[in-house]
C-alpha cells in the first residue's frame, strides 16, 4: 500500500472511504513485488498497479463490490492459463494472491499518521493480517519513526505487542515481509499472518574520491534512491558543484569519517580513489563493518598490490571476500557515465543474491 501512500493519505484525512487490494503473496515470476496495492474510492477513482496491466480490470470490480456491499474482506487468486494466456491472468506466468478490505473513516486516524510519515519521507511500517480469523482480516497495525510510538490495535493486548515487535525488527531491516506470529503459547492464542509494508530511511551510498567517475555514480545512485555522500580529502575537488546529485559533499580523510558515520546492512560503500594512502586505511575499517557492499576501483595490477598491502594490515581472508575489486561487471564500460551503470548493477545484483548473468542465459522465474 506505502505505493500509492500520497493518495491514501489524502483519503484517509478526507474520512474518504476507498477499498484497498493488495498482493499479499506471489508465486512465480509476476510484474509487482507483495506488497504492492491498487485503492478505489467511491466515485470509481483508482490509483496504482497490482500487475503492470494484465488483471487490473478484474480486480478494480471487485474492489468496486467490495466497497458497495461494504461486507468482509475478499481474497482473489489470479494467475497464468495455459489455455488463453491472455486472459484474466498473468500471462508472466506467476500467480497473485490479492486481499481486498474496504477502508472506513474509523481505520482513517491511525492510517493517516503512518502514511503521512511516509509521505514526509520518514521511516514507518504497517502490518496487516493477512491469514487468520475473519474479524482481523485485513487489520492493520503501523508503528512510526524509531519505533517507539504504535498506532491502531488489533487485541489491545499481547497480539500487538507481538506484531509491533515484529514490524520494528522488519523496520530496522528496512524490507517489507510476510510474518506469523501467535499460536505457540506466547500470549496470542491464534495464528497470525501478517504482511509487515514497511518504508525504510534511504540507504546509504559512500562514495569515497572526489572524480569524474564520483560524480557520474552519485547521480546513479540518487536516481536509484540512495542517499549518496562524497567524501574526498581534497577541498578543491569536493565541492558540491561539481556533484549536485550528491545529498553531501564532505572534505575528509575517508577513513576518518568513515569511523563516525551511520552505516548498516543497506549501506554501500564505493571506493574511487586507487591511491593507497587513502584506500587501503579505508578499506581495512569497511570490511570490518556490517555494510552490504565494498567495491574498490583501479586495475587487476591495482587489485592484487591492493591486497597485498591490506594483507599486511591484518584484514583476514573472509574480509577480503567481501571486496569487490575491481568494482562494478563487465559490462565493456569506458565512459564514466557506463562505469557508473556498471557498478550499480553490480550493487543491485549484490544486494538481491542474483547472478549478475544476462536473463537470457538462465532459466526459472525472473523475479524471485
Amino acid at each position: 500500500m506505502l505505493n500509492i501512500a500520497d493518495t491514501l493519505h489524502r483519503w484517509c484525512r478526507e474520512a474518504r472511504p476507498f477499498a484497498l487490494a493488495t498482493v499479499v503473496d506471489v508465486r512465480g515470476s509476476a510484474p509487482l513485488p507483495t506488497g504492492t496495492s491498487v485503492a478505489v474510492d467511491a466515485d470509481g477513482n483508482a490509483v496504482g498497479s497490482i500487475s503492470g496491466g494484465c488483471v487490473e480490470g478484474a480486480v478494480y470490480e471487485l474492489c468496486r463490490q467490495v466497497l458497495h456491499d461494504g461486507g468482509a474482506p475478499q481474497r482473489a487468486w489470479f494467475g497464468y492459463s495455459d489455455d488463453d494466456a491472455f486472459a484474466v491472468g498473468l500471462t508472466c506466468g506467476g500467480e497473485l494472491d490479492v486481499l481486498v478490505r474496504r477502508v472506513d473513516w474509523s481505520d482513517g486516524p491511525h492510517l493517516a499518521a503512518a502514511l503521512g510519515e511516509v509521505v514526509e519521507g520518514r521511516p514507518a511500517a504497517v502490518a496487516q493480517v493477512v491469514d487468520g480469523p475473519d474479524h482481523l482480516l485485513g487489520a492493520t497495525l503501523s508503528v512510526l519513526a524509531d519505533g517507539s510510538m504504535t498506532y491502531g490495535t488489533l487485541d489491545d493486548g499481547p497480539t500487538d505487542r507481538l506484531v509491533a515487535d515484529e514490524a520494528r525488527a522488519l523496520l530496522r531491516a528496512g524490507r517489507t515481509a510476510r510474518v506469523t506470529v501467535g499460536g505457540n503459547g506466547d500470549g496470542c492464542p491464534e495464528p497470525l499472518t501478517l504482511l509487515v509494508h514497511v518504508h525504510a530511511s534511504r540507504p546509504r551510498m559512500l562514495v569515497f574520491g572526489a572524480v569524474d567517475f564520483a560524480a557520474a555514480l552519485s547521480r546513479a545512485g540518487s536516481f536509484l534512491g540512495y542517499r549518496v555522500t562524497v567524501c574526498d580529502a581534497r577541498p578543491v575537488f569536493a565541492t558540491e558543484a561539481r556533484f549536485p546529485h550528491a545529498d553531501e559533499v564532505l572534505v575528509d580523510w575517508p577513513h576518518r569519517y568513515l569511523e563516525r558515520t551511520a552505516v548498516d546492512a543497506r549501506t554501500a560503500v564505493c571506493v574511487l580513489t586507487h591511491d593507497a594512502k587513502f584506500d587501503i586505511p579505508l578499506l581495512r575499517l569497511a570490511l570490518d563493518l556490517p555494510v552490504g557492499y565494498v567495491g574498490a576501483m583501479g586495475s587487476r595490477r591495482t587489485h592484487d598490490e591492493r591486497l597485498r598491502l591490506l594483507d599486511e594490515a591484518g584484514v583476514s581472508e573472509d574480509q577480503l571476500a567481501r571486496l569487490h575489486s575491481p568494482i562494478g561487471l563487465d559490462l565493456g564500460a569506458r565512459t564514466p557515465e557506463e562505469t557508473a551503470v556498471s557498478i550499480t548493477a553490480e550493487i543491485i545484483a549484490h544486494t538481491n543474491q542474483a547472478t549478475g548473468l544476462p536473463l537470457s542465459q538462465g532459466t526459472g522465474p525472473i523475479h524471485r
